[in-house]
């Protein structure tokens, strides 16, 4: 089993300033790099404080400085918000610039509000014809002169200036869910990537389910593709008994800001928006505490590393350290060098 530490800056008020946030990123990269992480991932989400991150091939630039060996991985990149000359260019770029570390994943896009707002308000479900039209048209740019005449995009003869140091392009991952993403992604020989979000390890076994049936059903692929699975993670000393409850309380918090920016009709205040009540959620038991501490990967060094250890034998190759929970930089700081010092040595 591979790690990777899948981050955000994460401003929930004033209290913190923007640069403070990114120096904590920093820091918390150069810790799992250190520790051995394999890769760290930034995402893509626009105008929303909670989830900084316009644009992830920024980041993991600067990032490429400041480490040495963990892999920068986007994701993931929201397919309609980007051209596929745009994305293979900056992917390469990145490649480049970090010695051939770059990864990138793509995504179909989660919010309304960001495609009112960078789409015209085309529908967010519509978002998966993006992605598949994407992904193909930018590896074909890293392997040379291209023409492109799709249904979204078109384009004259082109090519992705840089290519990528990688002589084999950079991996690319599929942010997949349903059974139709998973064989689409196995069928081209690209990674895939499953958040299984508030849901717990039956949801991790089912989204196995599926990548499973999508190689069995594709035999002419000749290497298996991977596949990873993000989860919020959290690890506490296991004296402290209670440790894992200030965790489940602010991912409850997180998943109800989630509401509000998915769901919610009010407009967002200088990129804020507040969680939604405990009481909208008070009839959802997947809201209450003992059901994040079991479904969030929450817990102490042995049982956080007998869960990964139940992954890592369904057949999971890379588990992704989900660090954005809403709690503070020191305890995030805590929690990850916990996992660093006693839980990945077991996975070595």
């Amino acid at each position: 089993m591979r790690f990777s530490l899948f981050i955000h800056m994460e401003r929930w008020d004033d209290s913190v300033s923007e640069k403070e946030h990114w120096d904590n990123l920093v820091e918390l990269v150069q810790i799992a790099e250190k520790g051995g992480f394999g890769t760290v991932w930034i995402g893509e989400h626009h105008s929303m404080e909670y989830t900084a991150s316009p644009n992830p091939m920024v980041q993991l630039g600067y990032l490429a400085a400041r480490t040495e060996k963990i892999r920068l991985g986007a994701g993931t990149i929201v397919a309609p918000f980007w051209n596929p000359i745009r994305a293979a260019g900056e992917t390469a770029l990145l490649d480049v610039i970090s010695n051939g570390r770059a990864e990138v994943g793509v995504a179909r896009g989660a919010y309304q509000f960001e495609f009112n707002r960078l789409c015209g308000g085309i529908p967010a479900a519509d978002g998966g014809k993006y992605l598949r039209e994407l992904v193909p048209a930018m590896e074909q740019l890293w392997n040379g002169d291209y023409e492109h005449d799709g249904e979204i995009w078109r384009f004259p003869v082109s090519t992705s200036v840089p290519k990528p140091l990688n002589p084999s392009n950079p991996p690319i991952w599929i942010a997949a869910r349903s059974e139709e993403t998973h064989h689409w992604a196995v069928e081209n020989g690209w990674n895939v990537q499953v958040t299984p979000l508030m849901k717990g390890d039956e949801e991790v076994q089912d989204l196995m389910d599926k990548f499973n049936a999508a190689v069995a059903a594709h035999p002419e692929v000749e290497k298996r593709p991977e596949i990873m699975v993000l989860k919020h993670t959290y690890v506490h000393a296991t004296e402290d008994a209670e440790g894992w409850r200030p965790a489940a309380d602010a991912i409850n918090r997180f998943y109800r800001t989630f509401q509000s920016w998915a769901f919610g009709k009010d407009e967002p205040v200088n990129g804020f928006k507040d969680p939604a009540p405990l009481e909208a959620v008070a009839e959802r038991p997947e809201f209450a505490a003992d059901s994040l501490h079991k479904t969030a990967m929450i817990g102490t060094p042995d049982e956080v590393s007998e869960r990964i250890q139940r992954y890592q034998d369904m057949g999971y190759d890379e588990y992704s350290y989900w660090t954005d929970n809403g709690m503070t930089h020191e305890e995030k700081k805590r929690s990850l060098q916990l996992f660093v010092d006693q839980v990945v040595p077991r996975f070595q």
